[in-house]
């Protein structure tokens, strides 16, 4: 066992005992615990989205035709270039509003004769918004990992399925796509680590997760100190554990390779 994991351990014993030991400390656990489910809600369900976006961006990536690869080009370096924390105030405060407009421009006619009701902003809550702007901003990400999976599929491959008189589109779904899955199931894992962590900055838009819930009841008592000692443990459990399971699969498909 490597040291620095033994460091960790005895860390997070250290920091279980303080919660176990101190009733300080048990009441600041019960009270950001209860984020875990928000947490692990807008993570998993905004990195699923963000893979399918980054696929389908990766896929155009390597397209044949120039110009949907430089749209897809200007699309992930111009996300990739924001900082999350600015696309998450971007999409809660003016992209949320816009698509609540275009929907009721889209569904006028339906509106004008009575038949729906207009679309009101308030009905796209901040936890939604928030997933949206997690989904965009890893999904830039995610497809580099795509483009590379498929890049480092050999060219002979393609060309052997298109002689073969597969459709371009046959020779990637069947032949390429499942051997590029493979090779970027580790690095797939570590985004979703990232974005555990970057899940975070939810709170600031007053998502119910653990940063949030930490800084409520920080702000009420003042134990700032053993608030975040808790805080951090938290997600440091959360993104040890996950790391460790990314290290296993990347041992797997090393041994699976060979």
């Amino acid at each position: 066992m490597p040291f620095w994991l033994l460091a960790v351990i005895l860390l997070l014993v250290l920091a279980v005992w303080s919660i176990v030991s101190s009733s300080d400390y048990r009441v600041i656990f019960r009270a950001t615990s209860r984020g875990i489910v928000m947490t692990l809600y807008v993570s998993l369900v905004a990195y699923v989205l963000a893979t399918l976006l980054g696929l389908f961006f990766g896929l155009l990536r390597v397209s044949k035709s120039r110009i949907i690869k430089e749209a897809a080009t200007f699309y992930v370096e111009l996300i990739r270039g924001i900082p999350m924390l600015v696309i998450l105030y971007y999409i809660a405060f003016v992209g949320a509003p816009a698509l609540i407009n275009f929907l009721n421009l889209l569904a006028s006619p339906l509106i004008n004769r009575g038949i729906i009701q207009k679309f009101n902003v308030r009905q796209l809550d901040f936890t939604w918004r928030a997933i949206l702007a997690l989904m965009l901003g890893y999904s830039a990400f995610i497809s580099e990992i795509f483009r590379a999976g498929i890049e480092s599929v050999h060219k002979g491959q393609m060309e052997a399925a298109l002689a073969l008189g597969m459709s371009r589109w046959q020779a990637m779904r069947k032949i390429i796509l499942p051997q590029a899955v493979r090779n970027v199931l580790p690095p797939l894992g570590n985004e979703f680590v990232a974005m555990i962590k970057d899940s975070a900055l939810v709170s600031a838009l007053g998502v119910q997760d653990i940063t949030q819930l930490g800084k409520v009841y920080s702000a009420s008592t003042f134990k700032f100190f053993e608030t975040y000692n808790t805080v951090a443990l938290l997600y440091l459990v959360m993104t040890i554990s996950l790391s460790m399971f990314v290290k296993y699969l990347e041992h797997r498909m090393a041994k699976f390779k060979r």
